[in-house]
């Protein structure tokens, strides 16, 4: 497990300067069955290797596994451990890009996130980012998912 530290910055603007840096390590969570069963129903995707705690003894993981998209929805959450923007009027989360599922992830296995300022551009009114975000397995740091998240941030 990674000592869970972040990035704080004054503005928007702040960011111009970070492009390459690290921005440090989030703190760890995990996810409940009770949660891979409740977004399971939010988006109708039941497939067996999610909900069906039995079957899935059985199966290609030994146990189910947490939907891809729900580790991927945590990222935000795991990047506001990472990155702080002091004093801002609107942040918005603009899309992703390079998404990988590299291993799957049982429920109540412990992950933290790490991230890089990949680039940041001045928009209109503040600023585009993207940060490589990697989701890791706390114990041993294997790679569960990485994406690269791009948000903005106005002034």
């Amino acid at each position: 497990m990674r000592t869970p530290h972040k990035t704080t910055v004054a503005n928007p603007a702040a960011l111009l300067e970070l492009v390459g840096a690290e921005l440090g390590a989030s703190a760890t969570r995990s996810i409940t069955q009770d949660q891979v069963n409740t977004f399971a129903d939010v988006t109708g995707d039941h497939q067996w290797i999610h909900v069906d705690v039995q079957r899935a003894r059985s199966g290609p993981f030994g146990t189910t596994i947490v939907h891809g998209f729900f580790t991927l929805a945590l990222v935000p959450l795991l990047l506001a451990d990472i990155l702080e923007v002091e004093s801002y009027s609107m942040g918005v989360n603009y899309g992703l890009d390079r998404v990988r599922f590299v291993k799957p992830l049982p429920p109540g296995t412990e992950i933290q996130a790490t991230a890089t300022l990949v680039s940041a551009t001045p928009i209109d009114g503040g600023v585009q980012a993207k940060a490589a975000v990697v989701v890791e397995f706390a114990a041993d740091g294997q790679t569960c998912c990485a994406a690269e998240s791009v948000f903005r941030y106005y002034a």
